[in-house]
């Protein structure tokens, strides 16, 4: 552990007009709050924030810093208070302190829920202060190098979530060191026998070939010399994390990987980088696809350097990166090599275009849980880069579509987008884009988001806005329906209904609007006769003699006007396009029967033919019911019937079902035996068909052979 006089000293060497009096009564003040605390390796707790500020002056960060590092555990784990941080070290450090205490009770349902809490917390921190970032960097650093000491429950935690959330940070600010090691700390616990394989074969390698990689740089470094550029050469090998993750996307064995080793030319400035590269090329062979140019568009995060692959020295594949001194120090140590308030400007996390992405996720967010997967898609950055029509650079996760460049230029943009052009030609939204595309994004006020949008979209900040847009649309939906259906209940009934009597039992539906009682009925989550009872608590509901086929059904096509300039055609006619619907499993409607609509628990709305034997227990909730049709777009699409069909039980009897089926147009979904005996066997086949037209088609084609002895349209 460092010692006092160390740590400053270390400051010091760096930064000379540090603050060596409030460094040394952080230290003091870290000591006695945590006082007797031992961590779980029987270390005095004190150890851990006195190491966390080492680990920060490795990065030779402000005083502020190391300070906020030291006390970064007194305000969750002692007595202390933001307000006594503030007083004794000033406004800067109580934030950051503050900003890296965990929410002190959470009452959540889950561990997951947790941890994204304490997420949210961390992110809108970071964004007043990046410094708040790096120190949560080191703190993990220094957790996970003393992981071993946890129980293997905890250990497994703890690294999953440094795997999915604090390496991905360190690599957004290009802190390469911080987020090499936590990726290999957290692989080798969860992952230990693939590590330990890879480790073998790498030592095996170093021995195999331990003077191929001297020779390679001396080689390089010959090349350089002889064209008159001064350059550093060196070798790297990649950590085993990042062999494993490559064999894991690429589905390849550790013998098929090419760039295990990657070499670095080091040279002094932007046009010596170009110079080199024509010298490696010139000489040796590329190898197609392997050369990416990250001088002239760099990383999000600020990386730069040139990357090739070739066939060079000794005849050897290798990777080669070429970069400038500056660069490789951004390379390795990212936003603590050139820090904004060293130059007396604010560290704002928000000048970072990928933590505003983040809060905008954070905003449109239903929950917790679902910031926490939106901001894991939105952290892992294998990229590519495409421009807009004025040559801005936007980077993108691979697979993108110009859907998730729309979002990444603005979400206004996303939302009203209606096409894009790829290179000047006119290409649908869910195009895969590539690296160099000029996109331009074509946008109508008229449009808003689809749902169909999700299916295809890869970044977290577009999945969070089209989530956003569909549940405010459907809770309109559900709004609309729920309010009609209790004032036709009500009616019904010949009780009055007032908002005044719905706001005296939100409590009931732990609702906090009436709105929200309208969408929890027209959802189907409560029912009419639930509000109605709790209402009016004495009444008592009168019986209902009244069979299913004689219910009158409300028509939900007069519950809503439809939007102007949506003629799209719709599956089914008397429901607003994008309501969430489901065909019965219990009759498989098909086009052509008549069919209703049940507003069903948490499912919407529930598709059955007019004389399915399931409609007989709603008889007594007329609520439920809704007047539907089928409409244009259904006749388009295939549909599921289902069919009882008795078969001899002959060689060759279900290859002639299936034949007649398919020469019929028909397609086998889904083949169920329910009864087998010497002579027959009884099935329940599922058969894709385009309408009741069809199916009865097929019904009559399968009664003329002879090995099926009897056909019919399965009933429940």
């Amino acid at each position: 552990m460092l010692r006092q006089y160390e740590l400053v000293d270390l400051v010091k060497s760096y930064d000379p007009d540090a603050d060596e009096d409030a460094l040394n009564r952080a230290y003091v003040f870290a000591m006695k709050k945590h006082g007797a605390q031992l961590r779980t390796s029987g270390d005095p707790y004190y150890s851990h924030p006195v190491e966390v500020a080492g680990i920060l002056t490795k990065f030779k960060l402000d005083s502020v810093s190391i300070i906020a590092g030291l006390l970064h555990d007194t305000v969750e784990d002692t007595d202390t208070t933001v307000e006594e941080v503030r007083e004794l070290f000033g406004d800067q450090v109580a934030q950051i302190v503050d900003g890296l205490t965990k929410l002190a009770k959470i009452e959540q349902k889950s561990a997951n829920n947790k941890q994204a809490e304490n997420f949210r917390k961390l992110l809108l921190a970071m964004s007043e202060d990046i410094r708040v970032l790096l120190i949560k960097l080191a703190d993990r650093l220094h957790n996970m190098r003393t992981l071993h000491f946890c129980a293997p429950e905890k250990r497994a935690r703890i690294s999953r979530e440094t795997l999915d959330i604090y390496a991905p940070l360190a690599e957004r600010i290009g802190m390469q060191e911080v987020k090499s090691e936590l990726e290999e700390i957290a692989f080798a616990e969860l992952h230990k026998e693939a590590h330990d394989s890879i480790v073998a074969r790498l030592n095996f390698l170093r021995e195999k070939d331990s003077n191929l990689v001297p020779k390679i740089i001396e080689q390089l470094q010959k090349d350089m010399e002889e064209n008159g550029i001064k350059a550093v050469v060196s070798g790297r090998e990649k950590t085993p994390y990042s062999i494993w993750r490559k064999m894991q996307q690429k589905n390849a064995s550790f013998e098929q990987l090419s760039d295990i080793m990657a070499f670095r030319i080091i040279v002094d400035d932007v046009a010596t980088c170009y110079q080199a590269l024509g010298i490696v090329h010139s000489k040796y062979h590329m190898v197609p696809r392997r050369f990416k140019d990250y001088i002239s568009t760099p990383k999000p995060n600020g990386y730069q350097s040139i990357h090739t692959g070739v066939i060079g020295p000794e005849n050897t594949r290798i990777e080669i990166q070429i970069r400038t001194h500056e660069m490789h120090e951004i390379g390795e140590k990212g936003v603590a090599a050139h820090w904004a308030y060293k130059q007396g400007q604010k560290a704002e996390g928000k000048n970072f275009r990928w933590i505003r992405e983040l809060l905008e996720i954070l905003e449109q967010a239903s929950n917790p849980e679902e910031f926490l997967e939106n901001t894991k898609l939105e952290m892992y950055n294998d990229q590519v880069f495409c421009f807009t029509p004025k040559g801005d650079l936007i980077g993108l996760p691979v697979n993108s579509t110009p859907v998730d460049f729309a979002y990444a230029v603005h979400s206004s943009v996303g939302d009203t987008c209606v096409g894009a052009k790829i290179n000047g030609e006119i290409r649908p939204l869910r195009t895969v884009l590539q690296n160099g595309d000029q996109v331009e994004i074509l946008t109508s006020k008229a449009q808003h988001p689809s749902t169909e949008w999700e299916r295809f979209v890869v970044t977290g900040k577009a999945k969070a806005a089209i989530r956003r847009y569909v549940r405010a649309y459907k809770r309109e939906q559900f709004i609309t329906l729920g309010q009609e259906i209790l004032e036709r209940l009500f009616k019904g009934e010949s009780l009055e209904f007032s908002e005044k009597g719905l706001v005296n039992v939100l409590p009931n539906f732990e609702a906090e609007t009436i709105d929200d009682i309208y969408a929890k009925v027209g959802e189907g989550i409560v029912t009419g006769w639930d509000v109605l009872k709790a209402v009016y608590p004495g009444y008592k509901q009168s019986k209902l003699e009244k069979v299913v086929k004689s219910v009158k059904l409300p028509s939900f096509k007069k519950l809503v006007k439809p939007k102007k300039g949506k003629g799209e055609p719709l599956k089914i006619k008397g429901l607003i396009p994008g309501m969430a619907v489901h065909f019965a499993g219990c009759c498989h409607p098909l086009p052509g029967d008549r069919i209703v609509g049940i507003v069903t628990t948490g499912k919407g709305v529930a598709v059955h033919t007019i004389d399915c034997k399931a409609l007989e227990k709603y008889a007594d909730e007329p609520e439920r019911w809704l007047d539907i049709a089928w409409g244009e777009e259904a006749e388009n699409e295939m549909h599921t019937g289902r069919l009882k069909i008795m078969l001899a039980n002959e060689p060759g009897t279900l290859a002639e079902l299936s034949n007649l089926i398919a020469r019929n147009n028909g397609n086998i979904a889904n083949l169920n035996i329910i009864n087998r005996t010497i002579s027959y066997f009884e099935i329940l086949v599922d058969v894709e068909v385009k309408d009741l037209k069809h199916l009865t088609d097929i019904i009559a084609a399968l009664k003329a052979s002879k090995v099926i002895s009897y056909v019919a349209r399965a009933a429940q």
